[in-house]
C-alpha cells in the first residue's frame, strides 16, 4: 500500500506550485472580483444583485424591500463571499453621492457624505432604480450568455444587455492584483451623443468625441480644473484630474465676508473636510478664518467659512485649495475587462465596444423576436387551416378513438406539422367565433409583417444601427439631465503667489546686510520736521543703508556693488516689525565676500521695451534690455563690468524714452535724455555718464517723469524740491550744475529722488529713528539752495536712507508742521551754473 503511495506521488518545485497558484488566484480576483466588464461597467458582485432583485421582482414601480432579503438572495445563489461584501456593493449603487446615475433605489439610513456608514441590511429596504433596470433590458431574449453559479444550481448572465454606456456614466473604482481601475462618471446625455458621433463616423479622434463628451462629470458637482489630464486619460487609459470645491463669497449680517462651500470634490468627506480645515485654523497654518460652520440641508450643501474683517477672500480660498481637499487630485486609470482580459483602454475604445456588444445586443434580440415569430406564424397558419375545415376538423376528432389518433389523422389528412396539431387539438371551442377568426387572419398578417421586418433588420447592418441610435435617444429622453460639474481652462499650476495677498511691503537692507519686509501701513505718517518714531533697532555700528517699496508679488532685482544682478520675490524675504532686524542677507542670496546690496528694483514682467540703466560711483553708466534678466539664477548673473576702483551706485528701470539725472555727494548734478545712451549687452564697462572733479563720487541717478520734481536729501536731515526743468538738459559726461549747496550745516548730499505731490517719503538714521511725511507738505524752491529740515536728528545722528512711498492713506494722527526757514540771505539763492561740457 505504502509503494502504491509513492507511485502517486509527482515531484513539484514549490516555487512552481505558488506561482502558478498566485497567478491562477490573481486572475480570479481580477476577472471575477475587482474590475468591470467593459460591455455593462459592472463587477460580478454588482450584476448579481441586480439580476436576483429583477428575478425577485423588486422593481421601481414595486414596493422596497428588506435589503437582509436582496443580500440572503444574492450569498445563497450566485455570490458565496461574506454578507458585507454584498451590502457594501448594493449599498454603494443607491448613493447619489457615489454614482452619477444611481442603479439602486434605497429606503432608510445608506449613509452620508459626512462618512456615516449605513444602518445594518435589517433595517433598510431596496428595490431597483428605473435607469437600473434598464441595465436588464430584454435580458429574457437571447441577449446575454449565462453560465452556470458556484455550485451549478442556478444560472446567472455572464453580461447584461445595458441599454447604456453604464462604465462611462457610473464609472468604476476596484483594486486588483498588481492592478487598480478608478473610472470617473459622466453625463449621460453628452456620453450617448459621443456614441452617435463614432456612429457617423469611426475614424473620429479624440478631440472630436471630446467636443461631444469634455470630461467626467462628478455626481458632488464642482470643477475640473484643466483639460490636459482629460485629454491624456482618454488618449492613454491613464490621466489626472484636479477636481476643486464650488464656492462663492458672500457678505454677513455683520459685514464680515464669508465663503460659501456648495459642492465639494467626488468622494470628499464633507466632516473630514471642516474638521481638516479648522485644524489648519487652530494651528495657525490658514490665517484670517474667524469660524466655520457646516448648514447644510435637505436644501444642499452649505460649508460657510466666515472671514475676518479686512481679509482677501480670494487669497483664503487659494490657501484652502491647496492646504485642503477643496481640492484634490483624481488618478483617472481607465482599467476594464475586454473579452474577459484586463486591458487600458481610450475613450474611443471603449466607445468602440459597448457598440459591438449593442450590436451583438441588437442582433441576438431580433433573432430571437424573429424565430418567435417564425413559430407563432406557424401556428397560427395551422389554427387557420383548422377553421377553414372546422366541420371535417370535429368530425375527425370526434372519431378518433383517443387524442394520439386524432392528432394523427388531422396530421395527415391537412398537412399539419406536430406543433400545428397540437395547437388545434388545444383550441378552445370560443375560438370559432368569427370575431376569433378575424382576429387570427389580423394577427397572421402582423406576423408576416414583422417577419418581413426583422428579416430586413438582420439583413441590413445599418438598421441596427438605427435601432441602437433610437434606443439611445429613449434613453437619454427618459433619465438625461444637464451637466453638474463644470470644467474650466487651467490657468497654470496654483503657486505660491495665489496663496498670499498682494500688499505694498518696504524693504530695507543694513549697513552689515540684514534684510526684512515690513507693511508700509505699520511707519507712521508725520508732518516734515517731525521727530519719527523707533524704527529697525540695529547691532551696533550697523544702520539702514538701502530702503524701496514694492509689492509681495514683485521680483526684486538685486544689484550688487560688484555689478551682479539677483533675484528673489518680496514674499520670500524676512517680515517684520519697524523694530525687528531681519535676516542676514547673506542667508538669501548666494553673495560673494564683500559684496554688498546696491540697489532694488521690483519687476512684475521681463518686458522687451523696458530698459535698465545703471550708475557707478565713479560716473560710468550702462544700459541694457530688462528681458536680458528674464531667467532667474541662484548664484546671481553678471550686469556690468565695473572697475577695481569702482562700485554699482544705482539702477534704474526706465522705458527707453525717459530723462536721466545723476547726482554727486558734493552737490552737482548732470541732466542728459535717455535717448544719448545705446542699449548694450550685459557685462559691458558701458560710457561715462558725469564727469568727477576732486574726490566727488556719484551718490545717485534717478529718471524723471514730466510732473516730477527733484527732492535732494542731505545727511544732516536738511533738503529741498526743485522742478526738473531747472536742471538744463545737456549732454552726458560733462561736469553738470550745482544741485544743492553741501554747508556743513546741510552736511553732504545722500540722496536725490524724483517725486510728486501724492508721494511719502520714508527716512531712515543711522541710529534707527524712522519718519514717514508727506512731499506736497515741501514747498518747491530752486535749485541751488541749502533747502529745508526733513527731520529733527538727535546730536550725532544722520540720515542714511530715503525712499518715496506712492500711497495717501492716514496711519496715525500728524504732527503740527515745523519748518525752519534758511539761514538770512540764503533761502532760494541762485549760484550761476558752472561750465561742464
Amino acid at each position: 500500500m505504502q509503494e502504491m503511495n509513492r507511485q502517486n506521488i509527482v515531484p513539484i518545485n514549490i516555487e512552481d506550485e505558488m506561482q502558478a497558484s498566485y497567478i491562477d488566484y490573481s486572475m480570479s480576483v481580477i476577472v471575477m472580483r475587482a474590475l468591470p466588464d467593459v460591455r455593462d461597467g459592472l463587477k460580478p458582485v454588482h450584476r448579481r444583485i441586480i439580476y436576483s432583485m429583477h428575478n425577485e421582482g423588486l422593481t421601481h414601480a414595486k414596493q422596497h424591500r428588506k435589503c437582509a432579503r436582496v443580500v440572503g438572495d444574492v450569498l445563497g445563489k450566485y455570490h458565496p463571499h461574506g454578507d458585507s461584501a454584498v451590502y457594501d456593493a448594493l449599498v454603494r449603487m443607491a448613493q447619489e453621492w457615489n454614482l452619477r446615475y444611481p442603479l439602486i433605489d434605497g429606503q432608510g439610513n445608506f449613509g452620508s457624505v459626512d462618512g456615516d456608514s449605513p444602518a445594518a441590511f435589517r433595517y433598510t429596504e431596496c428595490r431597483l432604480s428605473a435607469i437600473g433596470e434598464s441595465l436588464l433590458q430584454d435580458l429574457g431574449k437571447d441577449t446575454a450568455d449565462f453560465a452556470a453559479n458556484f455550485d451549478g444550481s442556478f444560472d446567472e448572465p455572464t453580461v447584461l444587455p445595458a441599454a447604456y454606456p453604464n462604465l462611462l456614466v457610473n464609472g468604476s473604482a476596484g483594486i486588483a492584483v498588481g492592478m487598480a481601475t478608478n473610472i470617473p462618471p459622466h453625463n449621460l446625455r453628452e456620453t450617448c451623443v459621443a456614441l452617435k458621433v463614432l456612429i457617423e463616423n469611426p475614424d473620429a479622434t479624440i478631440p472630436e468625441l471630446m467636443r461631444a463628451l469634455p470630461g467626467p462629470d462628478f455626481p458632488t458637482g464642482g470643477y475640473i480644473y484643466g483639460r490636459a489630464g482629460i485629454r491624456e486619460a482618454y488618449e492613454t487609459g491613464r490621466g489626472k484630474l484636479t477636481l476643486r470645491a464650488r464656492v462663492m463669497v458672500e457678505q454677513t449680517k455683520s459685514g464680515k465676508e464669508a465663503i460659501i462651500v456648495t459642492e465639494i470634490p467626488y468622494q470628499v468627506n464633507k466632516a473630514h473636510l471642516i474638521t481638516e480645515t479648522a485644524g489648519l485654523v487652530r494651528d495657525k497654518k490658514v490665517q484670517g478664518i474667524s469660524d466655520i460652520r457646516d448648514e447644510s440641508d435637505q436644501n444642499g450643501m452649505r460649508i460657510v467659512i466666515e472671514l475676518r474683517k479686512g481679509e482677501n477672500p480670494q487669497v483664503l480660498i487659494n490657501q484652502l485649495y491647496k492646504m485642503t481637499q477643496l481640492q484634490v487630485t483624481f488618478g483617472v486609470i481607465l482599467l476594464a475587462l475586454e473579452n474577459r482580459r484586463p486591458r487600458y483602454l481610450s475613450l474611443k475604445r471603449i466607445l468602440q465596444c459597448y457598440l459591438e456588444h449593442r450590436r451583438e445586443v441588437v442582433v441576438r434580440r431580433t433573432k430571437f423576436d424573429l424565430d418567435k415569430a417564425r413559430r407563432r406564424v406557424h401556428i397560427v397558419q395551422g389554427l387557420l387551416v383548422a377553421v377553414e375545415n372546422i366541420d371535417a376538423v370535429i368530425k375527425v376528432i370526434r372519431g378518433s378513438a383517443d387524442a394520439n389518433a386524432a392528432r394523427q389523422q388531422l396530421k395527415s389528412r391537412f398537412e399539419l406539422t406536430d406543433e400545428q396539431t397540437q395547437a388545434i387539438l388545444d383550441m378552445p371551442l370560443r375560438r370559432l367565433t368569427g370575431l376569433e377568426i378575424d382576429k387570427l387572419e389580423a394577427e397572421h398578417k402582423e406576423l408576416v409583417a414583422l417577419i418581413e421586418e426583422l428579416a430586413s433588420i438582420l439583413a441590413d447592418p445599418k438598421k441596427v444601427i438605427a435601432i441602437i441610435v433610437e434606443e439611445l435617444d429613449a434613453v437619454v429622453e427618459k433619465f438625461g439631465d444637464e451637466r453638474v460639474t463644470e470644467i474650466i481652462d487651467s490657468e497654470g499650476e496654483l503657486t505660491i503667489e495665489d496663496l498670499i495677498a498682494e500688499e505694498r511691503m518696504v524693504i530695507t537692507v543694513s549697513h552689515q546686510g540684514y534684510i526684512k519686509r515690513t507693511p508700509t501701513a505699520l511707519y507712521r505718517r508725520q508732518r516734515r520736521g517731525g521727530k519719527g518714531s523707533s524704527g529697525m533697532k540695529p547691532k551696533e555700528e550697523d544702520w539702514v543703508e538701502h530702503l524701496f517699496v514694492g509689492t509681495t508679488h514683485n521680483y526684486i532685482l538685486f544689484f550688487t556693488t560688484t555689478g551682479k544682478a539677483y533675484w528673489l520675490k518680496v514674499y520670500e524675504l524676512p517680515q517684520g516689525g519697524r523694530a525687528s532686524r531681519g535676516r542676514p542677507i547673506v542667508n538669501l542670496l548666494t553673495l560673494e565676500p564683500g559684496e554688498r546690496i546696491r540697489a532694488m528694483i521690483p519687476v512684475d514682467k521681463f518686458s522687451e521695451d523696458r530698459f535698465l540703466i545703471m550708475g557707478t560711483r565713479k560716473g560710468q553708466i550702462v544700459k541694457n534690455g530688462l528681458n536680458l534678466y528674464s531667467n532667474p539664477r541662484k548664484v546671481g548673473i553678471k550686469a556690468i563690468n565695473i572697475a577695481d576702483d569702482d562700485e554699482l551706485i544705482s539702477v534704474r528701470l526706465t522705458s527707453g524714452q525717459q530723462e536721466v539725472l545723476i547726482a554727486t555727494r558734493d552737490g552737482m548734478a548732470v541732466h542728459f535724455k535717455e535717448s544719448d545712451v545705446r542699449p548694450m549687452g550685459r557685462f559691458v564697462g558701458g560710457v561715462r555718464g558725469i564727469s568727477l572733479r576732486g574726490d566727488d563720487e556719484v551718490i545717485g541717478m534717478i529718471t524723471l517723469e514730466p510732473a516730477s520734481t527733484v527732492l535732494t536729501v542731505c545727511e544732516n536731515g536738511y533738503g529741498k524740491r526743485t522742478r526738473a526743468d531747472e536742471y538744463r538738459l545737456t549732454k552726458r559726461g560733462g561736469l553738470g550744475v550745482i544741485n544743492i549747496r553741501t554747508t556743513e550745516r546741510n552736511g553732504k548730499v545722500i540722496a536725490v529722488l524724483d517725486v510728486i505731490d501724492s508721494d511719502e517719503l520714508i527716512m531712515i538714521s543711522n541710529q534707527g529713528v524712522a519718519i514717514r511725511s508727506r512731499v506736497g507738505e515741501m514747498r518747491i524752491i530752486s535749485r541751488a539752495t541749502q533747502g529745508v529740515r526733513l527731520i529733527n536728528l538727535g546730536e550725532g545722528d544722520r540720515l542714511t536712507s530715503v525712499a518715496p512711498v506712492g500711497e495717501t492713506e492716514d496711519f496715525g494722527e500728524t504732527d503740527e508742521e515745523s519748518d525752519e526757514e534758511l539761514d538770512e540771505g540764503s533761502e532760494e539763492e541762485s549760484a550761476p551754473d558752472e561750465p561742464g561740457e
